[in-house]
């Protein structure tokens, strides 16, 4: 299960929102645990992707200071989340060669109607569809 912030997860939904046609992404920071975590803050980053309407990437030293930051707040790194501008909520086979830490979640903001807002846990070898709560 992952739970959010109110705030927390409004950032995710408004931050895919502004991308327009193209993916965003970020960094979801709180408290981690193998099989529940809770999102109370997000770190937008920028999508250096080549073909930002179909793809993600956050540059390697980006996600390093990010961390670091999440790190000095006394936070963890929850997971990664990126859009899907037009696609579907779940993760493409590109999200699965790419996801690289297991046991955080990857969220996915859909546009494709209304916003949807899904994560997965990446176990390793795949993904893991979990429960996504809203608290005050």
């Amino acid at each position: 299960m992952i739970e959010f912030t109110r705030e927390a997860y409004d950032d995710v939904i408004y931050h895919a929102y502004e991308g327009g046609d193209e993916e965003v992404c970020g960094v979801l920071a709180g408290e981690h645990g193998a099989s529940d975590s809770r999102v109370t803050r997000t770190h937008r980053t920028e999508n250096v992707a080549e073909t930002p309407q179909i793809r993600y990437l956050i540059d390697p030293e980006e996600q390093f200071e990010v961390i670091e930051r999440i790190e000095a707040e006394g936070l963890d790194v929850v997971g990664f989340y990126h859009s899907h501008p037009t696609g579907s909520p779940y993760p493409s086979g590109t999200d699965a060669a790419r996801a690289t830490w297991p046991d955080h979640s990857y969220v996915i903001c859909a546009l494709d109607g209304y916003p949807f807002v899904g994560s997965w846990r990446w176990r390793g070898d795949e993904f893991e569809q979990e429960t996504v709560v809203l608290t005050d």
